[in-house]
């Protein structure tokens, strides 16, 4: 065999280069609890992470010490008053705070000195974290609303003034909701947020946010406004999942405390409380899950001011608090993203006009125009036209109940003031929508600037990028990130528009691509504190997460509900945090005790089975028993992590006793097959590894026939989709495995993209009757699995959070170069390549602190893996085409 040609700065020169004897390391994107210098920290050993900017071969970290403070100087020159960890000699880079107790509402800096790969030390600069309430018995506002009931359809507005009388050094806003709420003060919203506080299980956990405010107050006279809106919390339509039934349901409430820290020392609190005063306005109506209803003739300019006259306003009333569990939103918050101006706009006549806003999305739109006082606007947002160019509604208002003229599905309505151009974009409501139609009573003049739409979603910082010679790949990977992040609001969701509920088989079957995609570890930890509130005493949970009792059926089970075990674990793999799965780790128990208990063959039928597939039906026995087997098989992981050994060892035994179980009924050895030898029944096993050694390559062997057979083309539901490409993958089957990932001929997620999908579908079939939302999540491994085939880029489970990176990248035929990238805890991974005839060129960047080893495919002229320091490789191999 020919010899792997392995390059790199070191091997090229022979001796350091002049840049690197003169490089600098130094400490960078410091975080607190995952998040860059946070307000609100709420637990006394937030987690501190750095990474290492330094591009030499062999970049390393020998030993770390942390200093944290409350005196930013004092930590600029090591002192740490709070915490010094002293040198550890430790390559570590996510070191839980274990310093003095922390104090609520305290600023904290800190910084991070590093002893390199040639035992110089470097320094960070200096972060910081500020704690919030930490408690409930720190709060002293109190819970506040109007008079009104849950049936009461105006949104209540409150306000306040109060005067600065002293110097300000900083302020800072908490506040907490039953409900959504917009802060203002002196007439400006507070923060670029949407949708604030998130949707909770609100009876038992209710999220507040901190705010700095400083730069909104001013010296003298200010005014703080409250708008609040249902949100999930007040769900007044109806709808087939009984949200109007919510055991926590309720008017709408808040409590607010503003911390003014005077530059004498002083300190002065601005509560929520009796003296405030309440009133309606032009928010008529709003629901998370129909719409926002506004009335420019109501609006009370200035009613956020100070001076504003506010005679008319009323009292409030005191309420108790959602939840006797008060804690702070440590999560990425949701935002307008992105903006877009209609494509086109067409108009049927002078009150009706459609604009093509060119982008399948989640979110809202502004609209601004002017007409007669009192014209009603209607603006309606979906996903589909009719064959006479109208908005079509019908593959998406299925489910809802309600009144659908009164209170339509997916459309705002504004009724103009007649006083001045009107301006309207609602506050306490998304949508899933490509295209807007605005109807109106009377005749209107819009244009293409009339309306703007905006892209709305948790803003989770990117973290991987895809580029190759295919335009299919290269649309397909966008595709997927544009469907994940649609379903992204605080928690993930099965579609933007239909239901935006948090279904938890698509939350689990996109777990790595959103991983690869996003940073996302805030918004899964913030989910999953959800589902440790979901569920119940027996280790049953929903298959919607949060809910309002819904969802305890009969289906709710493994191939669903494994979001318990396969969440965190998986990202414990992607960031070395072992934190989510260690305050999961009892209810993983409770949970596979459950099933257990209700299996005591080691075989479950508790599941839904392989949701929405092409034409052929797999087992469900078969499907439920393999995630059985995965969640019992996680647990055992995470008992011997924790060091659990009688767990350990009990579970350890539970996953054989799953896996014999499973291979004695459905595995026939003599032909290789699964159950009936669908692509799904062959893949899942494969993929989730519960096939004997022994039978691998021959079940393998027959997936690989049996999609042959099927010219490329899929032939699965969720489940199958998940599993095939990597099952084809894994057993050598790389060809058949790009052949059928870009497909373009149905079945395929192809087909949908060269049919003029911006976002995935629900449904392969285009011309489907039921299960057709056009901005679905549940089958969007495709996303995930081209970091992993394409680039190669796996964790290790002995080294997670990619500390030592797995690089197993394939070279198909019509593909002729790709560069992925992923952004690890430790720094950017790049797997690159290019084709030269049968020639590869193979570019591969090991992020600092990091090693890698690269398995190369049988079909190259490279007989074993080869070992990768931290830096930057370049390795040239043949390739033997089939």
């Amino acid at each position: 065999m020919k010899t792997m040609l392995l390059l790199s700065v070191l091997s090229l020169t022979g001796r350091l280069s002049a840049v690197e004897k003169n490089k600098v390391c130094s400490p960078v994107a410091l975080k607190c609890e995952h998040i860059v210098n946070p307000i609100g920290i709420d637990i006394q050993n937030p987690r501190l992470t750095w990474r290492l900017d330094d591009d030499r071969q062999g970049a390393k970290q020998q030993g770390y010490q942390i200093f944290v403070g409350t005196d930013s100087a004092a930590v600029a020159s090591d002192l740490g008053t709070q915490w010094d960890t002293g040198k550890q000699s430790r390559e570590d880079m996510i070191i839980a705070y274990q310093g003095k107790k922390l104090k609520p509402n305290t600023p904290y800096f800190w910084k991070v000195n590093i002893w390199d790969k040639d035992g110089k030390v470097c320094s960070s600069a200096i972060a910081r974290f500020e704690t919030g309430m930490m408690r409930n018995d720190t709060w002293r506002a109190a819970w506040i609303s109007d008079h009104n009931d849950v049936a009461h359809q105006e949104a209540p507005y409150f306000r306040k003034e109060f005067e600065i009388k002293k110097t300000l050094k900083y302020a800072r806003a908490y506040i907490a909701a039953g409900g959504l709420y917009e802060l203002s003060l002196n007439g400006e919203k507070v923060g670029d947020h949407q949708l604030d506080p998130m949707y909770t299980r609100y009876d038992r956990r209710t999220l507040y946010l901190a705010h700095d405010i400083s730069s909104e107050l001013k010296t003298g006279k200010n005014a703080v406004g409250v708008i609040l809106g249902n949100g999930w919390y007040n769900h007044q339509p109806l709808a087939v999942w009984d949200f109007h039934n919510a055991p926590w349901r309720a008017r709408p409430t808040f409590c607010l405390e503003i911390h003014l820290i005077y530059t004498d020392g002083s300190k002065e609190i601005i509560c929520s409380e009796r003296d405030w005063k309440t009133s309606s306005g032009p928010i008529i109506y709003n629901n998370i899950y129909t719409g926002e209803h506004y009335d420019a003739r109501r609006e009370q300019i200035g009613w956020d001011k100070p001076g504003f006259d506010d005679k008319k306003w009323h009292g409030v009333r005191y309420r108790s608090a959602p939840s006797t569990n008060i804690v702070a939103q440590q999560t990425v918050t949701i935002r307008l993203v992105k903006s877009y101006k209609p494509r086109s706009v067409r108009k049927f006549d002078d009150k009706t006009w459609l604009f093509d806003m060119g982008q399948n999305m989640s979110g809202i739109t502004k609209i601004k125009l002017s007409g007669k006082a009192g014209t009603t606007v209607r603006i309606a947002h979906g996903e589909r036209l009719g064959k006479d160019g109208r908005l079509d509604l019908s593959n998406i208002d299925v489910y809802y109940r309600g009144d659908k003229q009164a209170e339509p599905f997916q459309t705002d309505i504004l009724i103009l003031s007649g006083k001045k151009q009107d301006e309207f974009m609602p506050k306490f409501n998304y949508k899933g929508f490509r295209y807007v139609e605005v109807t109106s009573s009377e005749a209107i003049a819009l244009q293409d600037t009339s309306i703007t739409a905006y892209f709305m979603h948790s803003d989770v910082a990117p973290t991987g990028d895809i580029k190759t010679s295919s335009a299919l790949v290269n649309n397909l990977w966008g595709v997927t990130n544009n469907a994940y992040l649609s379903n992204l609001m605080g928690y993930p969701t099965d579609c933007p528009q239909r239901e935006k509920n948090g279904w938890t088989g698509d939350g689990h079957l996109a777990i790595e691509t959103a991983l690869y995609n996003f940073d996302g570890i805030t918004v899964y930890e913030k989910w999953l504190a959800d589902h440790r509130d979901e569920q119940q005493p027996n280790g049953v949970l929903p298959d919607i997460i949060p809910t309002g009792g819904w969802g305890y059926g009969t289906a709710n089970g493994l191939d669903w509900t494994s979001t318990i075990a396969i969440i965190p674990w998986q990202v414990y793999l992607f960031y070395g945090d072992s934190r989510l799965l260690n305050d999961c780790y009892e209810n993983i128990r409770r949970y596979v005790d459950y099933v257990d208990m209700i299996s005591p063959d080691g075989l479950t039928t508790f599941g839904r089975g392989d949701w929405v597939p092409v034409k052929s039906s797999s087992n469900l026995e078969l499907t439920s028993s393999v995630y059985f087997y995965t969640d019992a098989r996680i647990l055992s992981a995470a008992a011997k992590l924790f060091g659990k050994e009688s767990d350990y060892k009990k579970y350890s035994a539970l996953t054989t006793k799953i896996k014999d179980a499973i291979n004695a009924k459905f595995l026939n050895r003599e032909s290789g097959i699964y159950a009936s030898g669908t692509q799904t029944e062959l893949s899942v096993p494969i993929y989730w590894d519960v096939v004997p050694e022994d039978m691998r390559t021959k079940v393998a062997a027959n997936l690989n026939k049996k999609v042959v057979e099927n010219n490329f083309h899929l032939d699965v539901g969720v489940l199958g989709a998940k599993a095939l490409l990597n099952a084809l993958c894994q057993t050598g089957h790389t060809e058949t495995a790009y052949k059928v990932a870009t497909q373009d001929k149905y079945p395929s997620w192809g087909w949908w993209v060269v049919n003029g999908a911006t976002t995935l579908l629900e449904n392969w079939d285009l011309n489907a009757e039921r299960d057709i939302s056009d901005n679905h999540m549940m089958f969007g491994e495709i996303g995930g699995w081209f970091f992993k085939s394409l680039g190669g880029i796996l964790p290790d489970t002995d080294y997670p959070g990619f500390k030592h990176i797995m690089l197993r990248p394939i070279f198909p035929e019509g593909l002729h170069e790709a560069a992925v990238k992923h952004t690890s805890p430790f720094g950017e991974i790049v797997s690159s390549w290019k084709k030269k005839g049968q020639h590869i060129e193979y570019k591969v960047t090991v992020p600092p602190n990091s090693r890698a080893t690269f398995y190369p495919p049988k079909n190259t002229d490279q007989s074993g893996p080869v070992e990768l320091i931290a830096g930057k490789h370049i390795l040239k191999f043949r390739i033997f085409e089939k």
